[in-house]
C-alpha cells in the first residue's frame, strides 16, 4: 500500500474477522462519494481446505486453495497482497468486534483502555471476540500510528427497551451486565442505510447465514431482537442451537455429566442444521439433499419453522408489519428457503412473486401486497468503513 498525501481521498482499511474467516475491505472516501478499492478473504482458517482471494471490482488479483492456521496468519497474507498491487495506506483501519461487554457499547476508536475491555468481552464471545482481537494487535504492529476503531454488533440494539433487554432475573444479574445484547447489527445499519426513504416504520430483517437472527425495527431503530447475551441463542443456526429450555442445559450438566467445556462446544459446533441433518451446516447442501434424505429434510423444515415463529413475534411486537427484509447468505440467495418461511405469514399480507423470488430480485412480493418483501445484500465492511470515516476522519 503506498503512502497518502492530505488531498487525497482518505482510505480506510476494514476488517472482519469471523470464527473461521476473514474478510478485507479497502475503501475510499472522498466528500460523500464511496469507493471499493479491494476486497479480500481467507475461508475455512484452520482447515486443510482454506481459501484465499483478493479482488478488485470483478477482477480477481489473487484466487487460490491455501491454508491458514491463524486469523492473523491471514491478514498478514492478504495486506501483504493488498500492498503489492499499490493501493493506498490507510489512514484509519476498522474492526467489526462481535461483543463488547457491559462496558463497550458504542462503536468508538481503540485505546488501551478500550482494548483491556474487548479482552474481558472474551467469555460473552469466546469465539468471535479472541480473533477480532488477534486482527486489532496485528494491525497495530503492521500500520504504527494509523488510529483503529471498534465497531461493535451489538451497539444497533442499544435501543432495545428495558422490557426486551432485560431477562427475567434479580436486579443483581441486570446489574452485572446479563442482558440481551443482540447482534448482527452491522448487518442491519448496513440495510438501513442501504433502503434510505424505502425504509417502512415497522419493518423486520431476517439475517439468515450460518449465524442467523430476527430483528424488528421500528423507524430505524432496534426494538427487538431474537439473539441475545451471545451469538448462540434465537433461532436454530448452522451449527448453533439457539435458544433451548434451560433446563436441557440442567440435566445435560447434571445427569449427563457433560463438562461446561464440552456443552458450549456442543451448542456452538455440533448443533442447529449440522446437529439436525447429521450431515452439514450449509443450506445449499441440505436443499439438494432433502429430497431423498430425511435428516437433510427435517433441518431444512425447522430452520424455516424456528425464523417464521420469530417473524411473526417481531411483527407482534411492531403492532403490525410493512416491510420484510431477507439479508445473509442463505437469505440472499436461497429462494426455497423464503418460500417456505413466507408461505406461512400470508395474515401478515406477504405474498411472494415466485418469479421475482426466484430471481433474488430486490423485491420479491407481489404487487399490491400490504408488507413488502425484499432480498438486501448486507454490507457489514463499507458500514464499518462509514463509522471510521464518522468518528475520527
Amino acid at each position: 500500500m503506498e503512502g497518502e498525501s492530505k488531498s487525497q481521498p482518505k482510505i480506510v482499511l476494514a476488517f472482519n474477522s469471523g470464527s473461521s474467516s476473514l474478510k478485507i475491505g479497502v475503501y475510499s472516501f472522498s466528500g460523500n462519494q464511496e469507493e471499493v478499492l479491494a476486497t479480500a478473504a481467507a475461508e475455512a482458517l484452520g482447515s486443510k481446505d482454506g481459501r484465499a482471494w483478493v479482488r478488485q471490482g470483478e477482477q480477481y488479483l489473487l484466487k487460490q486453495d491455501r491454508s491458514f492456521r491463524t486469523t492473523e496468519e491471514a491478514a498478514e497474507f492478504l495486506t501483504k497482497t493488498l500492498r503489492g498491487h499499490s493501493l493506498p495506506n490507510p489512514s484509519v483501519i476498522g474492526h467489526r468486534v462481535v461483543h463488547g461487554g457491559p462496558r463497550v457499547r458504542e462503536h468508538q476508536q481503540i485505546t488501551p483502555g478500550i482494548l483491556k475491555e474487548l479482552e474481558a468481552a472474551i467469555v460473552f464471545a469466546p469465539i468471535h471476540v479472541p480473533p477480532a482481537l488477534e486482527v486489532i494487535r496485528f494491525a497495530a504492529k503492521n500500520f504504527p500510528g494509523v488510529p483503529q476503531v471498534a465497531c461493535l454488533d451489538t451497539a444497533f440494539h442499544r435501543s432495545l427497551p428495558e422490557h426486551a433487554a432485560r431477562f427475567p432475573l434479580p436486579e443483581r444479574f441486570w446489574q452485572e451486565g446479563i442482558r440481551r445484547y443482540g447482534f448482527h447489527g452491522l448487518s442491519c445499519e448496513s440495510i438501513v442505510h442501504a433502503l434510505g426513504p424505502d425504509l417502512a416504520g415497522r419493518t423486520v430483517v431476517a439475517h439468515l447465514g450460518n449465524g442467523a437472527s430476527v430483528s424488528a425495527i421500528m423507524d430505524g431503530c432496534s426494538i427487538e431482537t431474537t439473539m441475545g447475551l451471545t451469538p448462540t441463542g434465537g433461532v436454530m443456526m448452522g451449527t448453533r442451537s439457539g435458544d433451548l429450555d434451560p433446563g436441557l442445559l440442567l440435566h445435560l450438566l447434571r445427569d449427563k455429566a457433560c463438562t461446561a467445556q464440552q456443552l458450549d462446544h456442543l451448542l456452538n459446533h455440533e448443533a442447529g442444521l449440522v446437529g439436525v441433518s447429521g450431515k452439514s451446516s450449509e443450506m445449499r447442501a441440505l436443499l439438494e439433499a432433502s429430497a431423498t434424505d430425511a435428516g437433510s429434510r427435517l433441518a431444512v423444515v425447522m430452520f424455516c419453522y424456528q425464523v417464521r415463529k420469530a417473524i411473526g413475534a417481531m411483527a407482534a411486537v411492531l403492532d403490525g408489519l410493512e416491510l420484510l427484509v431477507f439479508s445473509g447468505g442463505i437469505g440472499e440467495h436461497a429462494a426455497p428457503v423464503r418460500t417456505d418461511i413466507c408461505a406461512g405469514l400470508a395474515y401478515l399480507g406477504i405474498a411472494l412473486d415466485s418469479g421475482a423470488n426466484g430471481r433474488n430480485d430486490n423485491v420479491i412480493s407481489r404487487s399490491g401486497s400490504h408488507c413488502m418483501v425484499r432480498v438486501v445484500p448486507s454490507d457489514e465492511d463499507m458500514q464499518i468503513a462509514r463509522h471510521c470515516v464518522r468518528l475520527v476522519l
